[in-house]
């Protein structure tokens, strides 16, 4: 029988992973990161390993991110000659990473993320055109090259450790392949489906994933997924590029902490 509350079998903790998990997948679907608010309220779980919790993100995520792909993919030009050749990538990458996790140590990696983000985060608010309009598309050759690159630098990084996955996907194709904020937070959802399938192909095997906890879960994600994904395309790039800054800037603060919390330890 699939057990639907969590390990410590209060419906309090149930009640919170579901309001975060609809939290995570209205913020993911805007911009991406929302790993930052849904595995950090698994880890807050009583009976949860640090592996049971990212792998049961994984499964609660992926439907978030399936659904907010279907309603771009909708609603706007989702240039899938490209999203798929690069989700493509990003599974294999990604699988490759979730393979090699354990091997990595998370306090080496977090504080080169931190000052990625911050330099990120400073482009994107002192450059305040940045993303508005896209840039003149490429020749073939560079553009799906380099968006080859960044599909299989971020899916070996998903794979690897995670958070803001979503935040640097969108970017990485706003600052490298030229797209606009809207048009690029369309092409991530679609890579990040495939980025989470790769990491949950590792994980299923072995057993890390809750299932009945996880399905409950992805039902609030794709409910906050799919609210998210209409407000971005209503709204457009300004309200994506504002909520941008605020996850990143939050990214930011976590992983920070993460890293000062690693060195007293």
């Amino acid at each position: 029988m699939i057990d639907l509350l969590p390990p410590d079998g209060s419906a309090t903790s149930l009640v919170v992973l579901l309001l975060a998990a609809a939290t995570a997948g209205w913020v993911d679907a805007v911009v991406g990161g929302g790993g930052l608010v849904q595995l950090p309220a698994l880890l807050l779980v009583g009976g949860l390993s640090p592996l049971q919790a990212l792998a049961t993100n994984k499964l609660a995520s992926v439907a978030g991110t399936t659904t907010s792909a279907l309603t771009y993919l909708r609603r706007t030009g989702t240039d899938l000659r490209t999203a798929l050749p690069m989700a493509a990538v990003a599974f294999v990458l990604s699988l490759l990473g979730a393979s090699v996790a354990a091997r990595l140590p998370a306090e080496a990696i977090k504080p080169v993320i931190v000052v990625a983000l911050v330099v990120v985060a400073a482009v994107t608010a002192l450059r305040p055109a940045l993303g508005d309009l896209p840039r003149p598309r490429r020749e073939a050759l560079a553009h799906y090259g380099l968006a080859m690159v960044l599909a299989a630098v971020i899916g070996f990084y998903d794979g690897v450790l995670g958070p803001g996955t979503g935040t640097f996907l969108v970017i990485g194709l706003i600052a490298v392949v030229g797209y606009d904020f809207l048009r690029a937070s369309a092409t991530a959802k679609v890579v990040n489906v495939a980025t989470n399938l790769g990491a949950l192909a590792f994980f299923l095997p072995t057993g890390a994933v809750l299932v009945g906890l996880g399905l409950l879960m992805a039902l609030a994600n794709v409910a906050g997924a799919y609210l998210g994904a209409r407000m971005a395309i209503a709204r457009g790039n300004r309200f994506i590029r504002v909520v941008f800054l605020v996850v990143a800037s939050a990214l930011v603060v976590r992983l920070s902490y993460d890293v000062w919390a690693d060195h007293r330890s």
